[in-house]
């Protein structure tokens, strides 16, 4: 018997010659596990965004007159924590293709707790010198590996645990769980700041949330050891998937991954995680008014989820992606510059971003799983998958700050309709999955 696997076609995979594995018996425990687990990874995740302003003000030297250097330095770490997410989506997607979905899952979250840790422990720069950004970027890095992971395996995990017809709506959990984790940040950052004064920020205040993500994580892995394994029984001789078995036997398909995710990704952290930053610097927004328009704005994005995974279950992933792709690069500039510096504007442009973001989000994880098969689905979403979100995601707060800094703030919108445009193209070219069979 050789030891050299079956090439699989490189297009969007729905059928194969593996007997079909039915899928969970427990598909709401499943979804509870995956959800839960997922919330709170993302919770210790953007807790470090919200909180951005006050971690450069103790962990970064102040820039001589200008008070731009220290927060560009805080999304450049932000950056940084995101191209460590393709190797953690190379690295725990391989071990859910070859120990199981559930194992990953429980890895990662047990990674994320100890960086949330890491990062409550920082020390100030007055403290500790150079020492301080080292601390806080080695536990962004952390971060990146294990957020790049939960991506993988929780993805596979979600859409494999489904039933017929519906994939589409399970796969909307997986964000209905991340907005509940930024929900979670964003609240608590905003409480934090209405309640405590602006030194008792400064001192510790800044720290509370992570402290509490450290503890979270431990509560998400004892609820995601009771989980059932996802991944169908392989035979005993089969051999087990190398590291990069996905990009050399589907190109194509990882390729595709990219496309796909390119302008998503970039509305989705412009909107949900810049958007308070970007109208402060360039509206005049109180603090605490952009942070309560991003939590209100959460919670509706949170509900609309489960609506667009149904919307793709009867009428199909395209359209729903199409309605993302076409309606953000139409919609995205005037949105932007509607901004006033007022409080209802900006939450009436957060929530229309939403609804047309809804699109992409629902589904992402069911179209991402669909691509692959069951073999190498895990590695196969996680590498390609979290490189485009680096490239693409992970700098937009950068970009926009940077473009600020360069007084060209008006280029930032453009950037992000010429990229959803991009995207679009690539819908248009996909071939529809939602009622194929899923390979397990």
């Amino acid at each position: 018997m050789t030891d050299t696997p079956s090439v699989p076609s490189a297009t969007p995979v729905a059928e194969t010659t593996r007997a079909q594995a039915p899928p969970t018996a427990r598909p709401l425990r499943q979804l509870l596990a995956a959800s839960v687990g997922n919330a709170v990874e993302w919770y210790d995740w953007y807790a470090y965004t919200f909180l951005a302003a006050y971690l450069a003000r103790q962990v970064f030297p102040p820039g001589t007159g200008n008070s731009l250097v220290p927060l560009l330095s805080t999304f450049a770490v932000f950056a940084v924590g995101f191209f460590m997410r393709p190797v953690g989506g190379l690295l725990m997607g391989a071990v859910a293709d070859r120990r199981g979905r559930r194992t990953a899952l429980t890895v990662t979250i047990l990674l994320m707790g100890a960086s949330s840790l890491l990062v409550a422990l920082t020390p100030t720069y007055a403290a500790a010198g150079v020492l301080a950004p080292v601390v806080l970027v080695t536990a962004r890095l952390l971060q990146g590996l294990s957020v790049g992971g939960e991506f993988a395996a929780s993805t596979t995990f979600l859409v494999e645990s489904a039933g017929p017809g519906r994939r589409g709506l399970f796969s909307s959990f997986q964000y209905v769980s991340t907005s509940v984790g930024q929900l979670a940040a964003s609240g608590a950052a905003a409480l934090l700041v209405a309640v405590l004064s602006e030194s008792a920020m400064d001192g510790w205040g800044w720290r509370v949330p992570f402290l509490l993500g450290a503890v979270l994580s431990l509560a998400g892995f004892w609820i995601r050891r009771g989980a059932e394994e996802t991944r169908a029984e392989r035979p005993a001789d089969e051999r087990r998937p190398g590291l990069l078995d996905a990009l050399r036997y589907h190109p194509r398909a990882s390729l595709l991954i990219g496309g796909i995710t390119a302008g998503g990704t970039l509305a989705y952290y412009t909107w949900t995680s810049y958007l308070p930053t970007y109208a402060e610097l360039n509206t005049g927004i109180a603090k605490e008014d952009a942070l309560l328009a991003g939590t209100l704005s959460l919670a509706f994005f949170a509900l609309l989820q489960p609506v667009g995974g149904l919307v793709s279950d009867r009428f199909g992933r395209k359209p729903t992606l199409l309605f993302f792709g076409l309606g953000f690069a139409v919609l995205v500039v005037p949105l932007l510059r509607a901004l006033d510096g007022s409080f209802l504007t900006l939450l009436l442009v957060q929530c229309a971003g939403m609804v047309l973001l809804t699109g992409f989000t629902s589904i992402s994880a069911a179209v991402n799983a669909e691509t692959f098969p069951a073999r190498v689905r895990a590695a196969g979403i996680g590498f390609p998958y979290s490189l485009t979100v680096a490239l693409f995601g992970g700098t937009a707060p950068y970009v926009g700050t940077l473009l600020k800094e360069l007084d060209r703030p008006h280029l930032f919108p453009w950037y992000v309709a010429a990229l959803c445009l991009v995207s679009s193209a690539v819908y248009l070219r996909l071939p529809e999955t939602a009622h194929k069979p899923l390979d397990r």
